[in-house]
């Protein structure tokens, strides 16, 4: 049975706290999405002034797939479509389908529109209409429908069977609140399918209660053919149901198509490149998508997945575009530095003498101070040193760097610059930038030397830093350790260094960031 996804990522997901999208960015998620395969993209609401410019931009995309979804309401009480501005330019904007709420719960008739039922439905009823005259397909969201359901059950149903009968394509049932229990949503569904055995139904949930996916699942069980979802759930309040956990469940769990099967391979990547542009910092404990997804640290279920993946791993992660991570620490053991290793030596064996060596090599390393645990960068790297029995730097030689913090700009910004001289097969660079702190202008200064030589470094730039003291009993005189975070838009990773001096470690840590990325696109 087929699913239709409808993303409300651009709309519903923008009204999450600290989320902002700019135009630019709206287009680059549309286009995300449609490759993924969604059915619709709910793009925002036309009436808006700061909107409708994006709408034409829109209209002008070549999609291959999705249907991009306008969003408004219904008219105002008392009023004639006509006379509603908001209304007339849904109607009249460049797409082709349309997404109108209307209220499905008395209280909010009574209390929030002050109007009659009666006139509730003449409004819902009468904008639908006008929209399907003007050739717009109609998604119908009815609001609050769940708690006017348990309110008034035949004044709830009595909203969708206007809905329908004034020509809406889809009644969607709304859990606006979120405080919508799964079996409840499962109950309610299966009345509206079979007093409406003949309409598309979707369901639309938030996450208030931490069980949006779940009220998804049932309403599709109980007969929902639409799921309305955001990528990584985000959105008001506690956010609605998760897009990247959403399709995967139903099409592997529970045998519903959804999206086509080399599209969902695409699902992690997708999911982290809409995460970055806005500028979130990416959940790694998202089910099917995040890093921790398919983690392996326990040194006996490192033994396990290595004989049989399925004993701790419920799906292949290859299947929605993630993969295996086996946590390496001076504790793991042979078979997950074997593991480890056979990501760029697919023919080692475990009985190769490189095995212990290796172990041996990380044990001395966490000694002096190093955590290889997350950060899979630094590790891999030190591996292919084991492996090669020389430096894996094969990109470039740092000659020396100088960082300075001169006087303050003012009383809180001082002016960091950093100076570097570095060599790739024997032609030198030296560049310097300016930073916000010494951290930050080192790692400016290195890309810039090092874009002359591998332009694809533009893509990456580094989303988190951190410092950890590693012995405080010797004071200023402490080693510690550096972990940065390094994405491209797509893919993260991790890298360390651990140096008395804190640029000394910063500067560990920031090449092998730039020595793995170039490892993994230059390979």
């Amino acid at each position: 049975m087929k699913i239709q996804v409808f993303d409300t990522t651009l709309r519903d997901g923008a009204q999450g706290y600290g989320i902002s999208f700019t135009e630019s960015d709206k287009l680059h998620i549309i286009k995300a999405l449609d490759a993924l395969g969604v059915d619709f993209i709910e793009i925002g609401n036309f009436a808006l002034s700061e909107d409708r410019h994006l709408f034409d931009s829109v209209a002008k995309l070549s999609l291959t797939h999705a249907v991009p979804v306008a969003f408004g309401a219904t008219r105002y009480p008392h009023t004639r479509c006509e006379e509603n501005e908001a209304l007339v330019r849904v109607a009249e904007c460049p797409l082709l389908a349309v997404s109108v709420f209307g209220k499905a719960h008395l209280v909010h008739v009574r209390d929030i529109l002050r109007t009659t039922p009666e006139e509730n439905l003449m409004m819902i009823r009468d904008s639908i209409a006008y929209l399907k005259a003007h050739g717009k397909a109609v998604f119908f969201d009815a609001e609050h429908f769940f708690n006017g359901y348990a309110d008034n059950a035949p004044y709830a149903l009595s909203v969708l069977r206007t809905a329908l009968e004034a020509g809406a394509d889809t009644i969607v049932l709304c859990d606006t609140n979120g405080d919508m229990l799964p079996d409840i949503i499962g109950m309610v569904t299966e009345r509206v399918k079979a007093e409406f055995p003949e309409a598309s139904i979707g369901i639309h949930t938030h996450n208030d209660l931490g069980m949006a996916v779940a009220c998804t699942l049932s309403g599709v069980l109980a007969g929902a053919n639409q799921v309305q979802v955001t990528v990584s759930g985000i959105g008001e309040r506690c956010g609605n149901a998760n897009l990247s956990t959403v399709i995967p469940l139903l099409q592997l769990k529970m045998g519903y198509q959804l999206i086509p099967e080399d599209k969902l391979r695409h699902l992690t990547s997708v999911a982290r490149y809409v995460n970055e542009i806005a500028n979130r910092s990416f959940n790694e404990s998202e089910p099917f998508v995040g890093g921790s997804a398919f983690t392996h640290k326990a040194g006996m279920h490192v033994d396990a997945v290595y004989k049989d993946p399925a004993s701790f791993e419920h799906i292949d992660p290859a299947l929605v575009g993630n993969e295996r991570n086996i946590l390496v620490t001076s504790l793991s053991g042979r078979s997950a530095i074997h593991a480890k290793m056979l990501g760029f030596m697919p023919t080692l064996s475990k009985d190769s003498p490189l095995v212990p060596k290796a172990v041996e090599r990380v044990k001395s390393l966490e000694a002096a101070g190093y955590r290889f645990e997350d950060a899979e960068g630094s590790l891999e790297l030190r591996l292919r040193e084991v492996a090669t029995g020389e430096s894996v730097n094969r990109f470039f030689r740092l000659e020396n760097f100088r960082v300075l913090i001169s006087e303050s700009r003012n009383e809180t910004e001082p002016l960091c610059s950093a100076q570097i001289k570095i060599a790739v097969n024997g032609t030198e660079e030296i560049t310097a930038a300016e930073g916000d702190g010494p951290v930050n202008a080192l790692d400016l200064a290195l890309r810039k030397a090092l874009l002359r030589f591998y332009p694809e470094i533009a893509s990456i730039r580094l989303c988190d830093y951190k410092v950890r003291v590693l012995d405080s009993g010797s004071n200023t005189a402490s080693k510690v350790l550096v972990r940065v975070s390094t994405t491209d838009g797509t893919l993260l990773w991790r890298t360390v260094g651990v140096s008395p001096d804190i640029i000394d470690a910063s500067w560990q840590a920031l090449s092998d960031s730039m020595v793995y990325f170039l490892e993994k696109v230059r390979k």
